[in-house]
């Protein structure tokens, strides 16, 4: 797969807080398309999952939904989130316990919380959407996203179902090691949501990003 060139296209799946490689691929694209009317969504892994990095290991964080938007007939657009239980205070304090120490967490901090714990989102998309923002933002990633809607870009590749899924995928996106502040105790730990790059190396994320899909001998 080639990943060079300018004004790439790419049509993806809606992830919450995606990986690293999700993003990797995402930087070197530029243009995003997100598909809005996805369904099928309990083959997939992690538009409502992401896992991170803590003082126990890793941890998959989930959102709740509301069971009668899962089905596979419903489209990514209208899965709404379950206000059962605390769920947003409980994602907050695993990011504080994992990330509170990482170099860049104050920075983002206040704004992430405010998306997290004061959100009101509604639906899946819309949180996954803010969420996506805000860390495009804070990294100043050059990475452009739309919803698909219903046109589809004549150029763009499509990558719904290839990564960010269940199983591994075999793209050739390489995992390369960046700081982590839980190394000492468990090593380096690939593919962990984006949250766990930026709060350990802020806007130095794009130099990893950049490298994971540079072509060898470049």
């Amino acid at each position: 797969m080639d990943f060079s060139g300018e004004h790439n296209e790419v049509i993806v799946g809606s992830c919450c807080a995606g990986s690293v490689r999700y993003y990797a691929l995402l930087l070197a694209s530029g243009n995003v398309w997100v598909d809005d009317g996805e369904q099928k969504l309990p083959l997939r892994h992690s538009h409502h999952r992401y896992r991170i990095l803590g003082p126990n290991g890793i941890q998959t964080l989930t959102v709740p939904l509301v069971s009668s938007t899962n089905a596979m007939s419903v489209s990514m657009r209208d899965v709404e989130i379950s206000n059962h239980g605390k769920w947003r205070h409980l994602h907050w304090g695993a990011l504080y316990s994992s990330y509170g120490k990482t170099p860049y967490f104050d920075y983002i901090a206040p704004d992430l919380e405010r998306l997290i714990v004061k959100g009101d989102q509604r639906f899946l998309l819309d949180f996954n959407m803010e969420l996506d923002a805000l860390i495009v933002e804070f990294a100043d990633l050059a990475i452009h996203t739309h919803l698909l809607g219903v046109n589809k870009p004549l150029n763009a590749k499509d990558f719904r179902g290839r990564i960010a899924g269940k199983r591994p995928d075999n793209l050739p996106i390489a995992n390369v090691q960046y700081s982590q502040l839980w190394a000492d105790r468990y090593g380096f730990t690939p593919d962990l949501s984006i949250l766990d790059l930026v709060m350990n190396c802020g806007r130095e994320s794009v130099f990893t990003l950049m490298e994971m899909t540079r072509e060898k001998g470049e």
